[in-house]
């Protein structure tokens, strides 16, 4: 490794590491019956207690800690009072700054026994974000990673969300190059050794078609179809890649 990006490397693996472990005590909470709003305080503590700092809460003035989508909500859900139920699907996004680096990482969720079509979104939303992942390497392009989730996604069925992307992450917690998950192989910027970034394909069950509420944050699908999403953060390698938010329970 380059020592021109080791240190970054070494830092966003630490930060992601407290996110990742974030979503791993979350998972051992979601049931019937839990509110989004006890989420946001676990994932608080457990990334204050471990030295960093809830790197969404009062960022452009979103009020909490995390995000918490579930169902129809696409993403930026703002955690609340509501109770989580049987069948649910929620998203949990978390992203940690620790020593001034900044780890992004989320997963959906099941809430008890779901739906076979919630059960198959989740299933192809994780797979899309992995076989993207394992394409990344010096020299490929930006359009390469859309491509390879847009084609996978449309092939089981279901859209890909185009007006969110992932972006790249480090020092500042959103910062170019956005990573569209959609798009034309050999389209867009070339991928360059030590680039960080993130992949979070938002992935619908109808409509890739999305709407943002009264608050500001919440975006929904238009047709309020399920909507799943995974995401890494990841630093590019001559060869590869390194994931820098993996979990004990789910790489």
């Amino acid at each position: 490794m380059s020592i021109d990006y080791k240190e970054s490397f070494e830092k966003t693996k630490v930060a992601g590491s407290i996110a990742a472990g974030a979503l791993d005590e979350v998972n051992k909470i979601i049931k019937p019956g839990v509110s989004t709003e006890e989420i946001d305080k676990l994932c608080y503590e457990y990334i204050n207690d471990h030295g960093a700092y809830s790197a969404p809460l009062f960022y452009r003035g979103f009020p909490k800690s995390c995000c918490t989508s579930t169902n129809h909500i696409v993403c930026h859900g703002i955690p609340s009072e509501k109770i989580l139920k049987e069948g649910d699907i929620i998203n949990v996004d978390v992203t940690a700054l620790k020593n001034g680096w900044h780890g992004d990482t989320s997963r959906t969720f099941k809430v008890g026994n779901v739906s076979v079509k919630a059960e198959k979104l989740i299933k192809a939303t994780y797979k899309s974000m992995m076989k993207a992942i394992e394409i990344v390497k010096d020299g490929i392009h930006l359009g390469d990673i859309g491509s390879t989730i847009q084609t996978y996604v449309e092939k089981e069925g279901f859209s890909v969300v185009q007006d969110f992307c992932g972006h790249g992450i480090g020092k500042t917690f959103h910062k170019e190059p956005n990573v569209l998950h959609y798009g034309e192989k050999g389209s867009g910027e070339k991928i360059k050794t030590g680039m960080i970034f993130t992949i979070e394909p938002m992935i619908n069950y109808g409509n890739y078609e999305t709407k943002i509420l009264k608050d500001g944050w919440t975006a929904v699908t238009k047709d309020k179809s399920l909507s799943a999403q995974f995401e890494h953060t990841i630093g590019v390698t001559q060869d590869g890649c390194e994931i820098f938010t993996k979990s004990g329970i789910i790489n």
